[in-house]
């Protein structure tokens, strides 16, 4: 190898040396963290629902236990009602609160491990930031070194360790300087292969470095979000427990406002039980009159028929004391419909939801608006007219004797009243619809009587 070949080496060296040199230092410039590429939300999920018919089923339900607290007063049933909406909400709010606090707790969770993540990614970032801050430091020694050897290079234009193995003055001088140089050129190659090796090893950590920095700001982000859901998360179980605590303070209030209004109706019930019973008494009495007079007039109808027959006489049609059995109603029966307007409850044995007992419906009830007019439901004298306990303002209606039986109506919960007393005819308007007495809405209650007891209207409609 020549001295020109020799020179050319090391010359080659270190433009690779500066080369190499300057390009890691335009990557340790370069390095950049990533961009986290924040996550979608996901959807919600829904049940599918229809609202309308949901209110109309919760809705016929309040109809019906109206209906079944009809002998209740307004208060109550409307109290009672109340207390019942607030029992259905508590197993939802219940459940809700159960969700949400489920909720919070993965929500919880999630954070911690989300929290412990990061601290991890950054963790191995600060490692990997220190080993490529002692990775740039060899670096730049060896490119310091590098650099001495060729400027040395440089300044002695080729000369050197050359010179002096060819200024030696004996064969075995100039043996032992060349062996020197190949010693030192081979030491200088072990320090460019190094440095290329240091070099490769300071661009790997600096992508390395790029990958966990992007991690980290991943899993920042990813805390971030967690943090933010375990407080609504939180936020949303508070409001849970806010609203079950809520209905369940509504349902202790509605429940002491039951049992005062359950007081106050025992005293009306009382009252009304008390004014029942006086009606009866007056029915019955009026029916034992009514079928005694019948009586002595079918037997002195009989004593004037044997009379007549035995003077040889025709016999002349009855006049009767005031059956009119021949008649009939709208519906085919001896009554007519009082009031033009939907069934709303028939006559029969209903539970009492409050006071857990069966009790007799006694008649049958027709909706309408109040104001609504209320008629004769047949001929009759009217022989109660006024307020009464738990009937509110009541017409009693007497029909006489109708095929065999005595019959009386009557016509409760009226707003105000059209006749008072007096003979009436059938359709004759008595009245008007209302919701006086202990009654939950706007309606008519009809009863029928005979000989004093109630039956079911529909025997005589």
């Amino acid at each position: 190898m020549g001295l020109k070949d020799t020179e050319a080496i090391v010359r080659a060296h270190s433009r690779t040396a500066a080369v190499g040199v300057a390009l890691l230092c335009a990557a340790a410039l370069g390095v950049s963290s990533a961009t986290a590429v924040p996550t979608a939300p996901l959807p919600g999920s829904s049940t599918a629902s229809d609202p309308g018919a949901e209110k109309r089923k919760v809705d016929a339900q309040i109809e019906k236990l109206r209906e079944d607290l009809e002998d209740s007063s307004a208060e109550l049933s409307n109290a009672y009602i109340a207390l019942q909406q607030t029992k259905a909400k508590l197993p939802a709010a219940q459940s809700a609160l159960a969700e949400a606090e489920s909720a919070a707790l993965a929500a919880d969770r999630a954070n911690t491990l989300a929290a412990q993540e990061l601290e991890a990614a950054r963790a191995s970032e600060a490692k990997a930031q220190a080993e490529l801050e002692s990775t740039t430091k060899e670096v730049t020694a060896g490119r310091s070194r590098v650099a001495q050897f060729a400027a040395q290079i440089y300044q002695e234009q080729g000369f050197g360790q050359l010179d002096m193995a060819l200024s030696s003055t004996d064969p075995q001088q100039f043996a032992d300087r060349i062996a020197l140089v190949d010693t030192v050129m081979d030491v200088q190659g072990e320090t460019l292969d190094r440095l290329a090796t240091e070099k490769a090893s300071l661009t790997a950590l600096e992508d390395h470095l790029s990958a966990l920095r992007a991690d980290s700001a991943a899993k920042k982000k990813r805390a971030e979000e967690a943090l933010a859901a375990a407080e609504s998360a939180r936020d949303s179980a508070a409001r849970a427990k806010a609203d079950l605590d809520a209905l369940a303070a509504q349902q202790t209030s509605q429940a002491a406002e039951v049992e005062s209004q359950i007081a106050a109706d025992k005293v009306r019930l009382s009252a009304m039980k008390a004014e029942q019973s006086r009606l009866k008494a007056v029915l019955v009495a009026r029916a034992a009159e009514a079928q005694r007079k019948a009586a002595a007039a079918a037997k002195a109808e009989a004593a004037r028929r044997a009379a007549e027959k035995k003077a040889g006489l025709a016999a002349r049609p009855s006049t009767g004391s005031g059956s009119s059995g021949s008649s009939e109603g709208d519906d085919g029966g001896y009554l007519s419909r009082p009031i033009t307007g939907r069934i709303s409850s028939e006559f029969g044995m209903r539970f009492h939801p409050i006071d857990r007992v069966w009790r007799l419906h006694a008649g049958r009830d027709f909706a309408a608006p109040c104001g609504t007019p209320v008629r004769a439901a047949a001929p009759g004298e009217i022989i109660m007219a006024g307020y009464a306990a738990g009937a509110g303002n009541r017409i009693v209606i007497d029909h006489g004797i109708v095929n065999g039986e005595h019959l009386a109506t009557v016509y409760k919960h009226l707003e105000g009243y059209a006749q008072r007393s007096g003979k009436v005819s059938r359709g004759e308007v008595i009245g008007y619809e209302g919701s006086t007495g202990l009654s939950t809405g706007c309606h008519l209650h009809f009863e029928t009587h005979e000989n004093g007891e109630p039956v079911d209207p529909r025997r005589w409609l």
